[in-house]
């Protein structure tokens, strides 16, 4: 049974309550640390000889302990805390549904305020629990310019990109749900092990597309990585793009992080149809591209992702063509089963087709698992993801309930 928590009356919400995001109050959240210094000195809160050591103290209690009220900055003084919330936020975005998946995964709406002359954004957040791990799936932007036919999220036009505070806030609020900051109590010094963390992987593959937001998610990941901090393996850490070939070096250069690609066809007329952005950056260049990638190693490979999508990409000949695209790249590919969404005219694979093209491609030397849907039932599987300001009605739900049973026996 799928469990809804509708939180957008505060009454409702959990304690602690996340505190919305105050619009009118610059926030410290997703700022480097050369950056919240100027800002502390322009404020005229620090002289610039201790801002510094100030600095290092407000990194702690935001991405160690995980605070988000400077009243709880108890080794700093009274009126500094006081000068600090009068001129700055560190507040989490509005929390305003939660659901839980019949089998473990989570999913957040998230509301962002207003931001100029903007209005008011929501964008979802999704926590799949694993053996050893957990991964939470990040957002971007709010809805997405790309227009892939098979995903559900490309059926909502781009408003804006996100911020570096809103991705990285995405992160310290489902850590802040899944209890997996220090207790309040524990000593100041006091870290969260890696073995003992919920959310140990990060995975840039929510609603939108990274590389078109790529200064933001640069700054957000590098803070996520950051040693004295959230400290996230870079290995931990995957950036999707669906082929935004310009960026893909600086990504390896500047952030360092995991690669992967949203391929889902192996040859530029079907891709051109799957994934239009092929028409500005065909698979030629893309391949080119990931074979200079940085850093590139069969200990730092490629995921390849390939959705599997009934009598479209998933004969053997598409295998065929597979491996002979990504011929001499260190690679694994992920098996996609198509996630049914209202008013799709895909179908996902059947599962006998999925597993003989993975068996030819593993028989090719290429690591490729079948991606375990997840969170279905809540629409927070891969390609499901989009803005509940275009929450479907109970009639498409429906749909869908009736679309997966019939097609997918679930």
């Amino acid at each position: 049974m799928t469990l809804s928590l509708d939180l957008s009356s505060p009454a409702a919400r959990p304690a602690p309550s996340p505190r919305a995001i105050p619009a009118e109050k610059p926030s410290l959240i997703g700022l480097a640390r050369d950056d919240m210094a100027q800002l502390l000195v322009r404020a005229g809160i620090v002289p610039e000889r201790q801002a510094k050591m100030r600095v290092q103290q407000l990194w702690h209690w935001l991405y160690v302990r995980g605070v988000s009220d400077f009243a709880d900055m108890f080794n700093i003084s009274k009126d500094l805390r006081a000068a600090l919330a009068s001129n700055f936020s560190i507040a989490r975005p509005e929390i305003v549904e939660e659901q839980i998946s019949n089998d473990g995964t989570r999913k957040w709406l998230f509301r962002f305020p207003a931001r100029g002359a903007g209005r008011a954004v929501e964008i979802e957040t999704v926590y799949i629990p694993e053996e050893g791990r957990g991964t939470l799936c990040i957002s971007s932007q709010v809805g997405c310019t790309l227009t892939c036919s098979f995903c559900h999220t490309g059926t909502q036009k781009l408003v804006r990109n996100l911020t570096a505070e809103e991705i990285l806030s995405q992160l310290l609020t489902a850590r802040d749900r899944l209890g997996d900051f220090p207790d309040r109590d524990t000593p100041a010094g006091a870290i969260v092990p890696a073995e003992g963390r919920k959310v140990s992987n990060i995975v840039m593959m929510g609603m939108g597309e990274p590389l078109y937001n790529f200064e933001a998610v640069k700054t957000a990941l590098l803070i996520a990585s950051d040693g004295d901090g959230l400290a996230l393996s870079k290995r931990r850490i995957t950036l999707s793009t669906s082929g935004v070939v310009p960026e893909i070096a600086r990504t390896g250069a500047e952030i360092g992080v995991m690669l992967a690609i949203s391929l889902h066809a192996p040859n530029d007329d079907l891709r051109d149809l799957l994934v239009p952005i092929n028409k500005k950056y065909p698979l030629k260049d893309l391949m080119a591209a990931c074979r200079a990638y940085p850093g590139l190693s069969n200990a730092k490979r490629i995921t390849f992702e390939y959705v599997m999508l009934k009598d479209v990409n998933d004969s053997l000949d598409d295998a065929r063509a597979l491996i002979k695209l990504l011929k001499g790249i260190p690679a694994k590919i992920n098996l996609i089963p198509f996630n049914p969404w209202p008013g799709t005219n895909y179908q996902c694979s059947d599962w006998e087709t999925i597993e003989r093209f993975a068996d030819f491609i593993n028989n090719a030397g290429y690591a490729s698992p079948i991606r375990t849907p997840r969170g279905r039932d809540i629409l927070a599987a891969c390609g499901q993801l989009k803005s509940e300001s275009e929450r479907m009605k109970k009639t498409e739900r429906l749909a869908l309930e009736a679309m997966m049973i019939a097609g997918h026996g679930e």
